[in-house]
């Protein structure tokens, strides 16, 4: 008579690190610390459903980044970047500000200005995405986990990530890249602040009948929020309309076309009449600034918007999360060798050598949301002589630039 076989024993998983999250904060992370010579598990949540097949033309997705040198430079040093479908991705040579009212005010940067080959480039999530995907199917010592973490357990000797099938990664680290709601973060008690913006980002693509020579144009409206188009390859635009809640309700509301026809009254001169690339694509996000009251804690360490969520106008989240990522690697790989990766000590030069500049991001996305959300006559007039201004300093205009470009 045969015995009835045991049930499995629940699968434990060893690692130096373990990253909790499936975004490209999160993939990057994972890519960067295997190429420094650790092993990672990347604890990603089970798939809902299988990937869909990659079609001849996907589209362009509505999603976009503005990357940075930063970005760019970390990408390009873990061999992502030149697994991106270059094709679908645009250089912006130029940026174009406008403030508000009968004499608005207006702000220029220029690649030349900046002494730079370009000063940032748009690429979409899906493009990124893929190339990210393709680089951890030959990454070595990265481990993909695919479960739902339940508990995250910690002690002077490592953490225990338990999963709800009753499996467990061990690490000595874990890094949460699990974004703005983050599940890592929570479990820390880690404090926040946070604030509504009361707006949403509308976000679609568009062709454009005039060429846009690499310029990104941002409108600061007043009323009707924060406009922005970016350049996509070719005769195309992407918009990210930081609107107001009530207006945000309307646009929803809205077909591309109608959005188009709105957009007419900034955009018109500059780009000529905007064509819906994919029609039905429109899709919203609301705006909040999460600012947690640390980066890291025992055996933990944050990292994207599990770390920081900032108001999208300069485009620098992404940006954000990247630097995160570069300053981790970084900090791990310069400890000395008697700390291990998750010693209190190293994870505490990772979050001084973040503060400074997640810290200016926030205040200064923060404060120019204030400034121009208000639709106030006298703070117009301050707001369009501060654009008028600054674009007669070069000296600073180049400080800032180079500060936003990441170098």
């Amino acid at each position: 008579m045969n015995k009835p076989s045991s049930p499995a024993a629940p699968r434990v998983i060893e690692s130096d690190i373990c990253i909790v999250g499936n975004g490209a904060i999160a993939k990057t992370t994972a890519l960067g610390l295997a190429q420094s010579g650790l092993s990672v598990a990347l604890l990603c949540p089970p798939s809902s459903a299988p990937a869909a097949a990659a079609s001849a033309d996907p589209g362009w997705d509505a999603r976009v980044y503005a990357l940075n040198h930063t970005a760019h430079h970390l990408l390009s040093s873990l061999k992502v970047w030149d697994a991106l479908d270059a094709a679908r991705v645009a250089p912006v040579d130029a940026m174009v500000i406008q403030g508000d009212g009968a004499r608005a005010g207006g702000l220029s940067f220029d690649a030349y200005g900046a002494h730079a080959g370009t000063l940032a480039w748009i690429l979409e999530d899906r493009n990124l995405g893929q190339a990210l995907d393709a680089a951890l199917k030959f990454a070595r010592d990265v481990t993909l986990v695919h479960g739902r973490a339940a508990a995250l357990l910690r002690d002077d000797d490592g953490a225990i990530v338990r999963l709800a099938d009753g499996g467990a990664v061990r690490a000595q680290l874990v890094v949460g890249a699990d974004g703005a709601e983050s599940w890592v973060r929570g479990q820390c008690d880690i404090g926040l602040d946070y604030r509504s913006y009361g707006q949403s980002a509308i976000v679609t693509n568009f062709d454009c009948e005039k060429p846009h020579h690499g310029a990104a144009h941002q409108w600061f409206t007043g009323a009707e929020g924060i406009v922005a188009l970016l350049p996509l390859p070719g005769n195309r635009v992407s918009l990210v309309w930081s609107a107001p809640d009530v207006l945000a309700d309307r646009l929803r509301q809205e077909s591309a076309a109608q959005i188009a026809e709105r957009l007419a009254v900034y955009a018109a001169d500059q780009l000529g009449a905007l064509t819906p690339l994919q029609p039905e694509l429109v899709r919203d996000f609301p705006l909040r600034l999460v600012r947690p009251h640390a980066m890291t804690s025992q055996r933990v360490a944050l990292v994207g918007d599990a770390a920081h969520v900032v108001h999208p106008m300069a485009g620098h989240g992404m940006n954000l999360g990247f630097a995160d990522v570069a300053q981790l690697m970084k900090t791990l790989g310069e400890r000395e060798p008697q700390r291990g990766v998750g010693d209190e000590r190293v994870l505490a030069r990772y979050e001084r050598a973040r503060k400074e500049d997640v810290l200016l991001m926030q205040l200064t996305t923060d404060g120019l949301a204030r400034l121009f959300d208000a639709d106030i006559e006298p703070l117009r007039v301050v707001r369009n002589f501060g654009l008028n201004l600054l674009d007669k300093l070069p000296v600073l205009k180049r400080r800032l630039i180079s500060h936003a470009m990441g170098k």
